[in-house]
Order: structure tokens, then sequence, then C-alpha cells
């Protein structure tokens, strides 16, 4: 590859967005071209490092599957009958985009954010007989998502490139023995080929709508990353924070006395901090009250400021199958106040409280006062509310939780997602109404189970880890070329030019990719810089001092040492 041919070029300036190092530095070296907010083009470079992910990620997944190739566009139908047309936050819509197309065409689509909609009926369509089973496809797809705030580069954005893996069984156990055995080792060997192995552990998520059972991420240690990961060190397991149990630090002081309680008024006061400042205390004497319609009935659930709700948590312990914010009309019929006023005290006997256990041991604690714009202060457990028999884990952790198997704090650190392990079950074939025929001749449900990895965030993270101060620091397995020749000369007939352009072709005559910096016109520095900046494993010189010396300067990008070595030795 001859850098003069390319029609990119690298710069100094940083991109919009700097904020993100894989933005930055892949927009700067010429891989990718934002389009706009979450979508960018793949340039040359990029389409180099992205189709050796892809390929790679290929030759692992055929071991565990075949591959097809889905459409972008799906029927509403098909999202009806799973019931996710409106559910599914992130759904874009595909239909005409003017008047003139709409007289050939008015039909709304679905553009696929995920594909359990076209692949289900599909593999329905050959399988039928216990004989069939089990089996698994996947392919590797534009997906499309409305991500509200699309954000660093290309780890979250609104159209990107992501392998996704579909098995389908006969049974819970041969779902699970899929999962265990054949795609999570498969996972593991790409994110080792592709140079995340050593920084990419294995950590349990939740398993979201699909099932009761955890999922399975692959979480690179990223400090940028926007996931937070607790580790239990007796087990030795990650947990992501959305389900990590926890036991809040004790605050407070047991002995406090109480004060009067008192009712203020506080207007269009936003958030626990600012809530905090106004009445001039501490965030964790806060209280967050939420209702929820926990199947047929209300309940409330109070976590100390500071924290979030975390609704799996309130699920499990509640024991609900459906569970939902309360609507604004529902607040204020149970507590006579509008959203954000809720508090423990006065609820109806038919509301239950479920608090957690960071609001344990506290006195003259704030709550809401069910009244619109008024906020309680100094309340007390057993003067002006009940003490409950019984205080739960239902927060989102957060750093310096105490960890319940060892009763010390867990040990965090920060992560990219970069795939995951979904079990499905029945809910997309039952949706399908789609069944096989078992040894009896009876019908029996299609189990399901669902694997993703995004290729360009996949690309993204290598960006955002393997970088320094001078560029980007690419893996050998997915650089955009092995070499990166750079000959110093002013002309095309001077010795070290042509030493050089020989070596490139030797080189690539071999198999090995190279790029040929053959801008002469351009400043060594600039030129050596750039090197740096587009990061490929080897950089090497040709001029004459180096020829002088023997052959060639070689210089591996992650070290700063240089060696002249002979020509006949580069292979």
């Amino acid at each position: 590859m001859y850098l003069s041919k390319l029609f990119t070029k690298t710069t100094k300036e940083s991109s919009s967005d700097a904020e993100s190092a894989n933005a930055d530095l892949l927009t700067r070296g010429g891989f990718i071209f934002k389009n706009m907010a979450g979508v960018y083009t793949i340039l040359p470079l990029g389409l180099k490092v992205l189709s050796k992910i892809e390929r790679i990620l290929r030759e692992e997944m055929d071991k565990v599957g075949s591959e097809m190739f889905m459409s972008a566009l799906s029927p509403s139908e098909n999202w009806e009958k799973t019931g996710r047309k409106e559910s599914v936050s992130v759904l874009f819509q595909a239909s005409a985009a003017n008047s003139l197309s709409e007289k050939l065409n008015d039909a709304h689509y679905i553009l696929n954010s995920t594909h359990e909609e076209l692949v289900t009926p599909a593999v329905a369509r050959f399988c039928g007989s216990y004989q069939d089973f089990p089996t698994a496809t996947y392919q590797i797809q534009t997906k499309y998502r409305n991500e509200a705030r699309p954000k660093s580069g290309l780890l979250r954005c609104r159209e990107f490139r992501m392998k996704d893996l579909y098995s389908f069984h006969t049974s819970e156990e041969d779902m699970n023995r899929y999962f265990r055995e054949e795609a999570d080792p498969a996972y593991q060997a790409f994110f080792e080929r592709v140079g995340l192995g050593e920084l990419t552990e294995r950590v349990w998520a939740s398993g979201g709508d699909f099932s009761a059972q955890h999922s399975l991420e692959f979480q690179t240690r990223c400090a940028t990353g926007e996931d937070l990961i607790f580790i239990n060190s007796k087990t030795g397991e990650h947990y992501n924070r959305e389900i990590a149990e926890c036991i809040a630090p004790v605050w407070g002081d047991p002995d406090e006395a109480e004060k009067p309680r008192e009712d203020v008024v506080g207007k269009g006061i936003v958030g626990v901090d600012e809530l905090a400042a106004f009445l001039k205390i501490e965030v964790e004497r806060t209280t967050k009250t939420l209702l929820y319609q926990a199947d047929d009935r209300v309940i409330a659930v109070a976590v100390r400021g500071g924290y979030d709700v975390n609704e799996e948590k309130v699920r499990s312990v509640v024991g609900c199958s459906s569970l939902a914010l309360a609507s604004a009309d529902v607040v204020e019929k149970v507590t006579g106040a509008k959203v954000g006023y809720a508090g423990p005290i006065g609820l109806p006997d038919r509301v239950e409280v479920y608090w957690d256990d960071s609001t344990q041991g506290r006195k003259n604690f704030e709550c809401g006062a069910n009244v619109t714009d008024e906020h309680t202060i100094n309340a007390n457990f057993g003067r002006d509310v009940e003490e409950p028999s019984k205080f739960y884990d239902l927060k989102v952790a957060c750093e310096g939780d105490i960890c319940p198997d060892t009763g010390g704090p867990y040990e965090t650190y920060r992560a990219c997602e970069v795939g995951n392990l979904f079990t499905l079950y029945t809910k997309f074939s039952d949706a399908f109404d789609w069944q096989f025929v078992d040894k009896e001749g009876k019908e029996q449900p299609v189990y399901m189970g669902c694997y993703g990895i995004g290729t360009t965030r996949t690309m993204g993270v290598l960006a955002e880890v393997f970088h320094d101060e001078h560029g980007l620091l690419w893996p050998a397995a997915v650089a955009p070329a092995q070499y990166h020749i750079v000959p110093l000369s002013k002309s095309d007939d001077e010795e070290s030019y042509q030493v050089a352009e020989k070596l490139y072709q030797d080189l690539t005559s071999t198999g090995k990719e190279c790029i040929f910096d053959d801008r002469l016109s351009q400043s060594t520095g600039s030129r050596l810089a750039d090197a740096d900046l587009i990061g490929c494993p080897v950089r090497l010189v040709v001029s004459k001092k180096s020829l002088e010396a023997g052959g060639v300067e070689v210089k591996e990008r992650k070290s700063d040492s240089v060696q002249v070595v002979s020509i006949d030795s580069i292979s």
C-alpha cells in the first residue's frame, strides 16, 4: 500500500470526539470519518483492521456454527409477534423519505437492531424434527440502534457492525451445554487472537427480559470504560454492577438524638445533590422512594440518597413477573402528590414498602412528604414510620460497597463490553409457534441462545486500550500492515528509495502486508510521526546513513530502541 495512493490523510488536529481516545486517534490516523453523531464511515486503513477482526471471528465462529446473511429490513409483523415492537427503546423505522418514494411504496419496516425476529422463522422453516438439532448459525451484519446519546467514538454508535450467533436446541440442558462448552470457549479464543485476551474478563450480567439466568459478558479492562465491574475475591467471579449483590457501608450515628419531624417546602429541586444542598444535610441522609406497578399491585421501594434502584433485584425480592415504574396518574392517586415527592410516611396500607439495607440505622433522615413541593426532614424509624422487619439489597452497586461473601469492600474496575452470551429459552420460538417433533412424535418447545460481538466496537476498544501519546499500537493480528516502510530520500532515483521499494516488493510478494511511505515531499519528522500515529507493529527506515551502517533501521512500535539490521534478515 503506497501512502500517496490513499485519498485519506493524517492530521495533528484533535477530532471533534477528542474526549474519546479511539475516536480521536482513528480519525486523525485516517481510519474512520464521522458522518454524524454515532455514524462513521470506515476508511481504507480502518477497513484493513476491521476485515482482519472479522476474518479471525469467522474462523472461530465456523467451529460452532454456519454463516448466513440476513436483511437489514424486517417486517413490522415479526416484531409484533414477539411483542417487542413497542418495548424495544432503540428501534429505528424505515419508510419512504419523500412523496415520490411514497407513491412507489408507503410501507414501514423495522431497521433491525438485532435479528431474532428474522432468524427464528428462517431456521424454523427447515428444522422440525429432533434430528435437526442442535444447530447454530451466525452472521456479521450492520445493526441500527437509536441511541439517545451516542458517544465514545466506535464504542456506542447508532450504526455499527456486529456478529450475532444463534443456537437452537431440544432442551434447556443442551442450550446450557452449548453456552458453556462451545460459545464461551470460541469467544475466549477470539479475544485472545485479536490481542485482547489478557485484558478481557468473563463477567456475569443481567439476563434481561429473556431469562432469569445471568448472561455472560466479555469486558475489556479500560480506564475510560462505561461499565463498572465488581470482583468477588473469595470466588474469583466478576459481576457487572447491575447484578452485583452488595451491602451498603453503614452510615450515620446510632446514638444521634432524634429531632422533631418537619415538612419543608422546596420547589423544582432536581436530584439528591441539589436537595441535600438545599436542606443543608448530607446526601446519605436523603431517601429516594419510587413507586412501582408490580403485577397487579403498587409497591414502594426506598433507597438511600446516592444509590439507584436495581429493578432486577426488586423483581426477584418481590417475586413479580412484571415490574414497571408507576405512571404519574397512579403516583398522584396513591400519594396525593406529583412524581418526585413520594415518601414512606402515610402511604395507604395496601402499598407495601421495601427498604434497601442502605437506609438502615439512620437517624433524622429526609424523605418525600407525599405533598407536591414538600420534603420531610428528621424522620425516624419507630416514631414516624414503622421499622421494617427485614432490609433488602435493592440497589445498583457502587464503589465502596461490601461484598456479602467476604465482608470487605469489593475490588472494582472500569471496562468496555466487547461481547455477550444470552440464553433465550423459548421466548422467540413460542412467539412464532415453533415446536419440534420428538422421538415419540410429540411436539416440544425449541430452546434458543444468542451470542453477540460488536466488530466495530472491538476495533474501537483495541484503539482505546492500545495507544500512547504518539498514536496507535495495533496488535500484529489486526494491524493495517505488519511493516511501515519509510525511505528517507529526496527523489525516487536515490539508492535508499530503490532499496526501500525493493524491500517492499520482496516482503509483499511473500504475503507480508506493508505500508510504503512514498510521500517524498513530506518532512522526515512528519512521516515518522505518521508512522507512529498509524501504529503498525514495525517501522523500517531506509536512509543513506542506515545503508552505510549495514542495512535498515528497525523500530518496534512498542519500543523506543532502534537497531540497524541487514536487509536479508527482514522477513
